[in-house]
Order: structure tokens, then C-alpha cells, then sequence
């Protein structure tokens, strides 16, 4: 997602829309309030202060860390702010009271719980009053290739029609392609820009941060280089998906007995479903799911038909379109995570025949075997289910983003997005 920066303006709206503004009204109206309040109504002479304190300074921090989050994962595309905020302040008060419980200090409950609403009333109230009516203004240095960027929406785009820093005035920033053969008056606009302090955007650079998706068809050396993934980080992810799939077994092992008596008793046997699907460096794995289509004991495993999935496919049981819509058929690649093949997020792993198929057909296809699979990922999130070629060409895009922008955070903003979607069922077959 775009930041919204506001130009050199001085206007209210500028000063409202600044994160600093958000940050320290959060600290007065969800912090300091409370703090101030609830001290007067404490009478037992008996009652800790620290525990005051502490509480206090927990609900400061927590301030930050969901400040924090919520910076650092709107960065990425395909996301409203608004989207963010409960998953945000509820994770960092969360961690904060984890905190306070596990180094035994006193704290005193009534002041975490009304910060934490104030919080979000606060918050909430800067989203719906001034940042959801801004819409990113950015102007257009007309040179090279920067006319695909129009096509983008939820952006005014104004192409500037001479090198005036005045022309751009109410614009939030400027974006140029680096690359093209600028002619001198555009250059040197561009150099008294960033002297002036104006945000100047790269138009790929613009273009992957606004939809999400990395052109493959412009792909080069260079661009390999780029999307090469955080070998640190990638080694953290193994090890903490493994223990956060170990830690669900004792949930999801009882939820997966109910899933699998279920499809037993009104489908019949088996109540697992196999395919041989590609993994991390283009090596076979076996994924499991719970079935949620009939039986059909002419099924060649090579025939691509068989192995797709389209819009109301009659193969799907009634008791599937559960399964599907709520993701509990997903539930048993908690055992290939646990063998270290998949992940929780990832490109979705292709079934043998179409990752043979779309190799064929799209260039760099492989290429997406560089990161483990996932039982989400940024394209499932964006695009939902898909299968044909031209379709699957969007898809390559939406990894090779999340290959590129491999982190932490794009990870965090995939987890929120597929509660979402687990919620509402978008994107099933």
C-alpha cells in the first residue's frame, strides 16, 4: 500500500495525517488518560503502585509495537490501513500482557483493558475521519515508461506538463522512470525535487508496491538477483512454522477427527486426499487433504483436467463445499509442514501434471520453487483460485512479489488477509 505523504503544505490536513500526530494522541488518549483517571478511584492503601506503573508503561509500548506493525506491513499493496488495525493493537497488547505475565510483574487490569479500547476507539477514529477520505495524488514526469502506471486505480495521476516544482505543488509524490533518456530540464527538476524534500518513486518500483505483481515478461539477470530470498529469514520461518504446527496439533487433531468422521459417514472412504504436487527446488512431495470431491475410479493422474479445479465443479461434495469455503480441508498439511516440506505461507504447491504444464508454457516457472510452498500465499489472498494458463501467468507475478519482498511482515499481512478470507470463503472452489 501507498504511504501518504503530505508535501511541504502546512495545512491542518497535513498535520493530522502525519504518523508523529497518530502516534502521540494514541499515547495521550490511550495511555496517559487512563493513567491520570483511574489513579484517583484507586482507595485500598494496600494496592501496589508499581502494578499502576507498570501498567502504564505496558500500554506505551504496546502503542508503539502496533504502530510499529501496522507501518511496516502497510508497505505492501492489496490492503486498506483500515484492515490492519485489530490485528495490529490486538497482537501488541496481547504481548505486552504475555509479557508482564511471564516476568511476574504486578499490573493492575482495569487500566490495560481501557487502554487497549481506547486504542482502538483512537485509532478507528484517525482511520475513518482523516486517512480514509485521502486518496495518494502523484504526479507523472512525462518520460520513458510511465503511462502503464495510469491504468492503476485508487490513484489521481497527473501527468506534469513542464519541469515546475510549482506544478506539483498538491501532489503527494512524483514518479519517473529512471532508466529512460531524460532530456537536462527534467533532470534537473528532478534534482531541485529531491533538494525540496519531495517523495520521487521509481515507476517499477511504484508499479509492483501499487498491485502487487512483478512483470515476468521483463525479467533479466538482474531481476534474479533481485528476488533471491533472505536465506536468514528463511531458516527462522522453517523453524517457526514447525513450532507453531506442533503447538496446533492439540487443537487441530480433535478438529480434524470431527472433519474426517464427517466425511466417513456421509461420503464414505477415503477420507484423505493425495496428489503428488511440486515442492521447494522443484522436488516431488506428497500433499494431503481432507476430500471434498467424489470418487471417480477412472481418474488418470496425468490428465490435467482431472487434477484442476473450476468455478462450481460438480465433482465437489456438499459436505466439500464446507471443508473448502472454511480451509479445514487444509488442516492435515500440518504433517507436511512437520516434515519440512511446506509452510504456512508460500506459493501455493502445483499438482505434478499443471507445474509440468504451465513450465511449458511460462517462462521462469520454476523459478517459484526457490521458497517453500504454503497452504496460503500472496496470490491466494489477491487472486483466489485459478487454473488456466493466462490466469496462472497473473498468479507467477503475485509470487515472484512475494518471492522479491520475502519478509516477515508480507508474511504477517498474508496471515491477516486468509483470516479474512476464512471468514467470508472468498477465493474457494
Amino acid at each position: 500500500m501507498l504511504h501518504v505523504s503530505p508535501m511541504k503544505s502546512g495545512s491542518k490536513q497535513a498535520f493530522v495525517l502525519r504518523r508523529r500526530f497518530e502516534f502521540l494522541g494514541a499515547l495521550l488518549f490511550a495511555a496517559l488518560i487512563p493513567w491520570a483517571g483511574l489513579r484517583w478511584l484507586i482507595t485500598d492503601p494496600t494496592f501496589d503502585v508499581n502494578a499502576y506503573h507498570n501498567s502504564l508503561i505496558a500500554n506505551a509500548l504496546a502503542i508503539c509495537m502496533a504502530l510499529w506493525i501496522r507501518i511496516s506491513v502497510s508497505t505492501y499493496p492489496g490492503i486498506r490501513s483500515g484492515q490492519i488495525i485489530i490485528p495490529a493493537i490486538v497482537a501488541a497488547h496481547a504481548t505486552m500482557i504475555t509479557l508482564l505475565l511471564l516476568s511476574r510483574l504486578p499490573y493492575h487490569r482495569p487500566s490495560l483493558a481501557i487502554g487497549f479500547l481506547l486504542h482502538l476507539i483512537w485509532a478507528y477514529g484517525i482511520y475513518f475521519f482523516v486517512q480514509r477520505r485521502v486518496r495518494p495524488r502523484i504526479a507523472i514526469i512525462p518520460v520513458g515508461g510511465v503511462k502503464k502506471l495510469t491504468k492503476i486505480p485508487n490513484v489521481d495521476w497527473y501527468p506534469l506538463q513542464r519541469p515546475d516544482l510549482g506544478e506539483a505543488t498538491h501532489c503527494t509524490a512524483m514518479v519517473a522512470d529512471f532508466s529512460a533518456n531524460m532530456p537536462d530540464e527534467w533532470e534537473a527538476f528532478l534534482a531541485d525535487a529531491a533538494v525540496d524534500g519531495r517523495v520521487v518513486y521509481q515507476v517499477q518500483q511504484l508499479s509492483e508496491s501499487l498491485t502487487g505483481r512483478v512483470e515476468i515478461k521483463h525479467l533479466s539477470e538482474n531481476s534474479f538477483g533481485s528476488l533471491a530470498p533472505a536465506r536468514a529469514y528463511m531458516a527462522i520461518k522453517h523453524l517457526v512454522d514447525f513450532a507453531w504446527a506442533f503447538a496446533m496439533l492439540p487443537l487441530a487433531l480433535p478438529v480434524m477427527a470431527v472433519c474426517a468422521v464427517a466425511i466417513r459417514m456421509y461420503d464414505g472412504a477415503p477420507v484423505l486426499f493425495r496428489q503428488k504436487r511440486v515442492g521447494r527446488a522443484g522436488k516431488d512431495i506428497i500433499v494431503y487433504k481432507f476430500r471434498t470431491m467424489r470418487l471417480a475410479s477412472d481418474l488418470d493422474p496425468e490428465d490435467r483436467q482431472a487434477a484442476m479445479t473450476g468455478d462450481g465443479d460438480v465433482r465437489i461434495t456438499r459436505l466439500g463445499h464446507f471443508l473448502r469455503r472454511t480451509r479445514l480441508d487444509e488442516l492435515p498439511q500440518l504433517w507436511n509442514i512437520l516434515r519440512g516440506e511446506m509452510s504456512f505461507i508460500g506459493p501455493r504447491p502445483e499438482a505434478h501434471v499443471l507445474s509440468s504444464w504451465y513450465t511449458s508454457e511460462i517462462p521462469f516457472y520454476r523459478y517459484r520453487h526457490v521458497v517453500r510452498p504454503g497452504i496460503s500465499g500472496w496470490a491466494q489472498v489477491n487472486q483466489g483460485h485459478v487454473a488456466e494458463v493466462g490466469e496462472v501467468h497473473e498468479k507467477l507475478q503475485y509470487d515472484f512479489f512475494y518471492i522479491k519482498y520475502f519478509s516477515p511482515w508480507l508474511d504477517l499481512l498474508i496471515l491477516f488477509r486468509t483470516v479474512k478470507t476464512m471468514l467470508t470463503g472468498w477465493g474457494a472452489r
